[in-house]
């Protein structure tokens, strides 16, 4: 597929509404700041490095990088890193990270959905907690897909349905309904749902699970974390009269109670996700 297509291999149907569903997810994820919790992720980019075992040189692409985590982690093994994202917010906080480290790495604005980039310009293309949230998934993947050469990786960590973020996710759906058609983000965390996205151009895919752990000071500290900072959970807020907000805090704290293996006050709740290696055909 070249950059000049317009359809994706697998559309939507008619009635869903891609645009209207993209404009939301834009809103959510330009509030707040979502740098405040991606930092505290980025153990998860220096691991999918290593899982892709990406070498010196390399031509590394980070699509949906948020505030950078996986593209710092190539960079620091000497990859020739682009960065993207379609919140220019996000992105200005990557780039103050790698002067911090003094790491090179060219920072660009771009939807995932549709990448300005040429067919088979990347080695490893990579995405943390990112791409999975886009509002056409299989344009989406066939992005990932198409940008990246033939015997090169494709390298994802995502949530899994049933994780804790993968709950806390259905948890707001309870209150906030997800625009018509939307599909869930915990999508690409099933091998499954991979398999059908990628499989027609993988000579492999493997996804493996693991674990990070979210780790604060309570579960009202990270309830507040959230609320403020992390965009999906402050609109959903937003949304609700102040009597659903207090039931959503109600669940929430619930949730975090059901995960939570601290039992000094603090939070230490496991949340699962694959780590996707996929090497294209």
């Amino acid at each position: 597929m070249t950059l000049a297509d317009t359809t994706s291999p697998n559309p939507p149907p008619a009635h869903v509404d891609v645009k209207a569903i993209k404009a939301r997810q834009h809103g959510a994820w330009s509030s707040g700041d979502y740098a405040v919790v991606g930092t505290t992720l980025q153990i998860v980019g220096e691991e999918l490095c290593e899982a892709l075992d990406v070498r010196p040189g390399q031509q590394v692409l980070d699509v949906a990088a948020g505030n950078g985590n996986v593209s710092l982690a190539a960079a620091r093994r000497w990859c020739d890193v682009v960065a993207t994202d379609y919140v220019p917010a996000l992105l200005e906080r990557a780039r103050e990270r790698a002067e911090a480290d003094r790491l090179d790495i060219e920072f660009r604005e771009a939807d995932a959905e549709a990448l300005p980039f040429e067919d088979s310009s990347f080695d490893v293309v990579v995405s943390t907690f990112g791409v999975m949230f886009t509002a056409d998934h299989d344009r989406a993947a066939a992005e990932l897909v198409r940008v990246c050469r033939s015997g090169g990786k494709i390298g994802m960590a995502n949530w899994t349905p049933d994780s804790f973020i993968g709950r806390l996710f259905k948890t707001i759906g309870k209150h906030v309904a997800p625009p018509p058609g939307a599909k869930s983000p915990a999508l690409w965390g099933t091998r499954a749902r991979l398999a059908e996205m990628f499989e027609a151009d993988a000579s492999s895919i493997e996804a493996t699970p693991r674990t990070f752990t979210f780790r604060y000071r309570s579960p009202l500290h990270w309830l507040d974390i959230f609320k403020t900072y992390y965009g999906p959970v402050l609109k959903a807020y937003g949304a609700l009269e102040p009597s659903a907000q207090a039931a959503l805090d109600r669940e929430l704290l619930e949730l975090i109670a059901q995960f939570n293996r601290a039992n000094d006050g603090t939070m230490v709740v496991p949340s699962e996700y694959l780590e996707i290696v996929i090497t294209r055909r």
